[in-house]
């Protein structure tokens, strides 16, 4: 049984403008996309039953012409690559939160479904749900209006984290009259491009409130407040530059004062109450606490009762290039695809019509933890999308009734008929460094997603699966690309592998090419975001009428 608890529920409000400090992520969207629809925080570790709750949505597409038709100069960006923009810069943390809808967007929210935890009888064919754990990974479906117990499901599978450092549990450190933060490293990131960036902090607080309970505020500090400055070149005349991720990348805070944290002297007889942990004043520098208890709402800095904290870069995300063909931006792997499959999804069902004739399901799941190997509660590694699928492939069909005895294999025949895209993004071929790439296969920047392949499963696609990717493309107008890695270099991986073993459906990885993957700064393009979302409604759209078609027993 899938148990989701949350640490408290609260409004998202996702609509055609955020302001600058609505910070939300996979389980949200960009702004122009869609209007409002609510949400609520999961945390495994409290009581508050998680809410399940329909989709809302308004959205519109631009066709995916990358040249214009009367001459060779490049279209301009489409607007999905403007919504991304949006999208990727309120996106700090790979958490979910956004502040109350306006009075005047109320009216348009869906009925919410509190039930816990959630059974196939509160779901109907036709309706749009989605939930969240961790309020870092996300699932959101829509069901078919001709749903039957057993049917495919068409799935997309991303993930919400990139490599970032993250505050330590006590990160008070002063050295040679400087005020720093301890930070440790989360997943492989280059390092190095960490160095002269003006840093901030965005995550989550856990608060205590005057009722008596802990909740979650999520916050972000807009603000520069930390910085690793790099070592001078005459100080540092090695040609190689290989920092100690331990000692020589501690961000600098702020200069000492004359009295740091200095405690109020407790009055006589009067006797301090037990913590079975060092305050929090004396884990982290003080200043930097009030600037925490700032963002998250709270009068007190000993309201804080314990945060997770992770550092991103201030600069936003641009359009670049001379005709803006590109995207610079941190973390578009992996919030490019995760956008992308999100809007995909909405679009597939924004006419009001797309689900009449719909046999299955339309999902698409976004994890937390993919960058440190997936293995967690809220990981791809993890229950959560399998004890999804299995309520999922039991729901009651559009007449409400259930064979008892089909039931008892509905679910391996769900899986049997369905099929995982697993969108994580990928390599484009980079022109200082051309011989890294196998010759006959260097994915450009907005020529189209990328397929990946590799003899040995780091990724999961086979030639069945390239067929069935190939025609959705076809159907929508959108090209599509080929990688594989050279014999004498690694092979990265992704959570396609995983699930399709783990599940026994056929998967198929591909994500759209970028530079610089897992600097501070990364580089795309702006028309492949464009090409994504419309290869991706492509599939959604057309599973179920391809599905019975390329059957490879």
């Amino acid at each position: 049984m899938l148990c989701i608890k949350s640490c408290h529920h609260q409004r998202i409000a996702l609509r055609t403008t955020i302001t600058a400090k609505q910070h939300t992520t996979a389980a949200a969207a960009c702004k122009r996309a869609f209007t409002s629809f609510s949400s609520s925080i999961a945390c495994p570790s409290l009581k508050t039953p998680v809410r399940l709750r329909p989709l809302h949505y308004t959205t519109a597409r631009v066709p995916c012409h990358y040249f214009s038709s009367t001459s060779s100069k490049m279209a301009p960006p489409p607007a999905s690559a403007h919504e991304f923009l949006d999208f990727v810069n309120a996106s700090p943390p790979p958490t979910t939160q956004s502040k109350p809808p306006p009075p005047s967007s109320k009216s348009r929210l869906p009925p919410h479904l509190r039930t816990h935890p959630w059974t196939p009888s509160t779901i109907s064919p036709g309706g749009k749900y989605y939930l969240t754990r961790n309020a870092s990974s996300l699932i959101a479906f829509a069901v078919g209006s001709r749903w039957s117990p057993g049917n495919p499901i068409a799935m997309i599978g991303a993930h919400t984290d990139s490599p970032c450092l993250r505050v330590k549990p006590v990160s008070k450190r002063t050295a040679n009259g400087y005020l720093q933060v301890g930070v440790e490293t989360y997943g492989g990131g280059i390092w190095h491009s960490w160095f002269d960036r003006d840093l901030s902090v965005a995550g989550r607080v856990l608060v205590r409130v005057k009722e008596g309970g802990f909740e979650q505020r999520l916050v972000r500090v807009e603000k520069p407040i930390v910085r690793i400055p790099s070592l001078a070149i005459h100080l540092h005349r090695q040609s190689n530059f290989d920092p100690n991720k331990e000692e020589e990348m501690v961000p600098i805070a702020g200069l000492v004062e004359e009295v740091l944290n200095k405690k109020g002297d407790v009055e006589e007889g009067e006797e301090e109450e037990f913590e079975p942990l060092k305050a929090i004043d004396e884990r982290h520098h003080s200043e930097f606490l009030k600037l925490i208890a700032k963002e998250a709402g709270v009068d007190k800095v000993e309201d804080i009762q314990d945060f997770e904290l992770i550092l991103y870069d201030t600069q936003k995300a641009v359009l670049g290039g001379m005709n803006e063909e590109f995207i610079y931006s941190g973390r578009l792997d992996n919030l490019d695809m995760t956008f992308c499959a999100v809007k995909a999804l909405i679009g597939s069902v924004k006419d009001g019509k797309g689900l009449e004739e719909e046999t299955g399901i339309r999902l698409v799941a976004c994890f937390d933890h993919e960058e440190i190997g997936s293995l967690s509660a809220h990981g791809a590694d993890s229950n959560l999308l399998p004890a999804v699928l299995r309520r999922l492939s039991v729901l009651p069909g559009v007449d409400g009734n259930q064979q008892s005895e089909s039931n008892e294999t509905a679910f391996e025949q769900t899986l049997a008929k369905s099929f995982l895209i697993s969108a994580d993004m990928a390599h484009a071929v980079h022109p200082n460094y051309a011989g890294k790439y196998e010759r006959n296969h260097q994915p450009q920047m907005n020529k189209g997603t990328v397929i990946k392949i590799n003899a040995n499963q780091r990724y999961a696609t086979n030639s069945p699966g390239i067929v069935l990717v190939k025609e959705c493309a076809r159907r929508k107008g959108v090209p599509l690309q080929l990688f594989v890695v050279k014999n004498d270099s690694p092979c990265g991986s992704t959570i396609g592998p995983m699930l399709s073993a783990k599940l026994g459906v056929r998967t198929l990885d591909l994500g759209n090419p970028q530079l610089a993957m897992h600097s501070i700064r990364e580089m795309g393009g702006s028309w492949d975001v464009e090409h994504a979302i419309g290869l991706f409604e492509g599939f959604l759209e057309g599973y179920g009428g391809l599905e019975g078609g390329l059957v490879v027993d």
